[in-house]
């Protein structure tokens, strides 16, 4: 049902890449859009073709990642016959796009075209589908002279208003023990530097989402690094206590809040964010700020003021020192934390951090700096295992020639492993670090802690890895010492070909520190734990 596109696309200058499966190239694509800032594009067939799209959309959808999706379908007089490779794909992601659409008329396909991208690169991004039948592929018709898109039911508020930006200035001005938490629609805006600029004049402590990391460079020191479930513990205790929390971004997600009931008590809330729906969507809003972060930023820069607030950075201060992230840095063993410690002291700010989701994902986050915006790419709302590979490959394509490494889980790498064909096709030279635990790590973690160590199928009998990366044409390394990490990560980076290392980190290390589903920021588990290694 796309044949007829593949064909114009032969002497296209258009460079496309073709993905080992559907879900694969969704993911490519998101992950080309989050480190280009551009918008990414996926082409599939219909029926199997489009639904297999659906993980990656989905995951597209919950991190606001502008992606359009374009479907093939059958012709127009076969639509709702059960026809050959059917499907209703339009109702399939009705929930899970930004916008969809069917064109049953080729006088309609340039017009859906240029505002697919315009809504999902616009407003807060987010993927945008159209199904096209096969027969609108190859009928003809006059083209219309291009003008500006404008949709009168679609009006996305970008200058916040300048009576709330003077309020939320006011109470930033006032207030003894702020913190700023931020979340990726920072990087969506592309305002970190507006971020920054805010922050350090009036010398805010900022705290970031998963998403958000990166937005703030976290070798300062007003970086609390990230916030939630498995967030520092420096960061839960001074949202628990500020005075004065200033949302930007961000979604006030379940993962970030714990019990909402009990979510920073203390405080007053600003809550800046392009989406109006998102305000007050979990957390109450005292001052909410509807606009684009880096318009909203520009002009609070202008209002706030500077204030020493030495007690409250001192009260920061203390609590770094007695809850850093810690590990067992005395153990024999590969500790997964120690991997990835030295993936940060060979790459420092220079390379684009792509994960996969689990344990590797947090540890990630925990243990690599993150200085620069779109250099950490991971799926956050959706969750979606198998992600990283193939956003890797996105990421590379977008950066050719940018240092991209994705950290991955055993378990998550091998939901997308076929991927790596693509990558030695087309002669992108990713890197993927393979945390390899033996579990579903995550998920063996929870069921250590709240279902009495019955590792119910959690368990897993891998592939020799370096085997399979060498077999498809990759180089693979394996490591299974200690003394191996650092040699086999500079020759992971002198690599010219796409380069799977393989190491085998303790089986049973646990994320830390952890608030348990319904518990309060400040009631972390593993707090004790850190003590007793220091």
């Amino acid at each position: 049902m796309v044949l007829p596109l593949f064909d114009k696309l032969y002497d296209a200058p258009i460079n496309f890449i073709i993905p080992r499966h559907e879900q694969g190239g969704a993911h490519m694509a998101d992950g080309y859009a989050r480190a280009s800032g551009k918008v990414g594009v996926v082409l599939t067939t219909s029926g199997p073709g489009a639904c297999n799209l659906t993980t990656g959309i989905a995951n597209a959808m919950m991190d606001s990642v502008p992606i359009v999706a374009l479907t093939g379908q059958v012709r127009t007089d076969l639509i709702g016959n059960d026809a050959f490779q059917e499907s209703d794909i339009t109702g399939v992601t009705r929930s899970i796009t930004k916008h969809n659409m069917i064109v049953k008329d080729v006088k309609d396909l340039q017009q859906s075209i240029r505002e697919a991208f315009y809504i999902a690169g616009t407003g807060r991004p987010g993927p945008v589908l159209i199904d096209i039948p096969v027969d609108i592929e190859v009928a003809k018709c006059q083209m219309k002279p291009l003008t500006e898109v404008s949709l009168p039911g679609y009006k996305p508020q970008v200058k916040g208003h300048h009576r709330q930006i003077k309020m939320a200035a006011e109470a930033i001005n006032k207030s003894e023990k702020p913190v700023v938490y931020v979340g990726g629609g920072v990087v969506s805006s592309n305002a970190a530097e507006e971020l920054r600029a805010f922050a350090q004049k009036a010398n805010l402590p900022v705290t970031m989402t998963l998403l958000g990391l990166g937005t703030y460079d976290q070798t300062r020191a007003e970086s609390l690094d990230m916030l939630g479930m498995h967030g520092t513990a420096y960061a839960n205790y001074a949202v628990q206590e500020c005075d004065l929390l200033i949302a930007i971004g961000a979604r006030f997600d379940d993962r970030v809040t714990g019990k909402v009931k009990t979510f920073a008590p203390h405080a007053k809330v600003i809550h800046i964010d392009i989406d109006p729906s998102s305000i007050s969507k979990n957390v109450a809003v005292n001052i909410p700020v509807v606009g684009d972060a880096k318009y909203i930023l520009t002009e609070l820069i202008k209002e706030v003021q500077h204030k020493e607030r030495k007690e409250w950075f001192d009260k920061i201060a203390d609590w770094k020192s007695r809850f850093p992230l810690r590990y067992d840095t005395k153990s024999p063993n590969i500790k997964p934390q120690y991997v990835i410690e030295q993936i940060w002291e060979a790459t420092k700010d220079r390379a684009i951090i792509v994960t996969g989701v689990g344990q590797h994902q947090m540890w990630t986050s925990q243990f690599y700096k993150h200085t620069k915006p779109r250099h950490f790419i991971t799926s956050g709302g959706l969750g979606t295992m198998g992600f990283g590979l193939p956003a890797a490959i996105g990421a590379q394509v977008a950066l050719p020639d940018a240092l991209v490494v994705d950290i991955d889980g055993d378990s998550s790498f091998n939901m997308t492993l076929t991927e790596i064909s693509t990558a030695v096709q087309y002669e992108l030279p990713i890197k993927v670090c393979i945390i390899n635990n033996g579990y579903m790590g995550m998920v063996r973690q929870w069921q250590e802690l709240f279902y009495n160590k019955r590792y119910s199928k959690s368990y897993l009998k891998n592939p020799d890895f370096a085997a399979v990366a060498e077999a498809l044409g990759a180089v693979g390394i394996t490591v299974e010492k200690k003394s191996e990490v650092k040699n086999a990560i500079a020759k992971m980076i002198a690599e010219k070909k796409p380069c799977i290392v393989d190491f085998h980190v303790e089986r049973e290390e646990n994320v830390w520190p952890m608030v348990a589903t319904g518990k309060s920021l400040h009631e972390m588990d593993g707090l004790d734990i850190f003590e007793s290694m220091a």
